[in-house]
């Protein structure tokens, strides 16, 4: 099934919106440039796992479908969105999911997970060291956080580097290498591994989508027409491994253990 076809179950979209994410999938090309970098992290080993905000629970449900002995948890402070999740959950009938509505600031389960995914979360929040606190508290001893963010920069359009997208909504356009990681660390993590992402395929697959869209679903029917194209540009790409790109990923682990 391509990534995100859970949404053809979202009666707010249209039949004819609904009928293209049955063929191709979310249409959303960062979200597959990170969707390809990040799942391949996860494997069953996890039992119980949170998606930090979880936002439209793509991550959650794919997680959910592909490892079907572990319980996966979405989080996000929209309580619209979760609801529509849940709905969509009982009509698919996956049972090991379930949405819940909190605050990654306030994280109220210590020591419960075995794994946190945050995927893009730390721009949109101004005390990003507490949140990381927040993953280390709610993680079991020997649990593992994957977490992505957006670079600082990001080549553009081809060749030059640039301060990274501004988009509304973010407190920061994004993170250097070095620290992000010291905040990793000064949360009690032990790094396992930290790379950048979005190689030069995949970006410039993904500055064609931002001129298109900026990043707010605008011009809907043009980007339809081209995702495809830019999905396949982006895949492409899946196996590059930049010395620098415009996203950061790491794994990083509760206990040196």
């Amino acid at each position: 099934m391509p990534l995100g076809s859970e949404l053809i179950f979202d009666e707010t979209l249209s039949r004819a919106e609904r009928m293209y994410i049955r063929i191709f999938g979310v249409p959303i090309n960062g979200l597959r440039i990170r969707a390809r970098r990040i799942l391949p992290c996860i494997t069953d080993q996890y039992k119980d796992i949170l998606d930090a905000g979880c936002g439209q629970g793509i991550f959650t449900y794919e997680i959910a479908r592909r490892f079907p002995q572990c319980q996966v948890t979405g989080m996000d402070i929209d309580e619209g969105l979760l609801q529509r999740n849940r709905r969509i959950s009982d009509v698919i009938g996956i049972k090991n999911c379930r949405f819940e509505n909190g605050d990654i600031n306030t994280i109220r389960d210590k020591g419960k997970y075995d794994l946190i995914l945050s995927v893009d979360n730390l721009e949109h929040i101004e005390d990003d060291e507490n949140v990381l606190r927040q993953f280390f508290e709610a993680l079991r001893s020997g649990g593992e956080l994957i977490l992505h963010v957006p670079a600082l920069e990001r080549r553009w359009l081809f060749f030059g580097w640039k301060e990274n997208f501004h988009v509304e909504g973010h407190c920061r356009p994004g993170y250097g290498l070095e620290d992000i990681c010291r905040k990793t660390r000064e949360a009690g993590f032990y790094i396992l591994e930290v790379s950048y992402t979005y190689g030069w395929l995949e970006t410039v697959s993904n500055n064609m989508s931002y001129l298109i869209t900026r990043a707010q679903m605008r011009n809907k029917v043009i980007y339809a027409f081209l995702f495809p194209i830019l999905n396949m540009i982006s895949y492409l790409g899946k196996n590059a491994r930049p010395a620098k790109g415009a996203g950061i990923l790491i794994r990083a682990k509760k206990d040196r253990g």
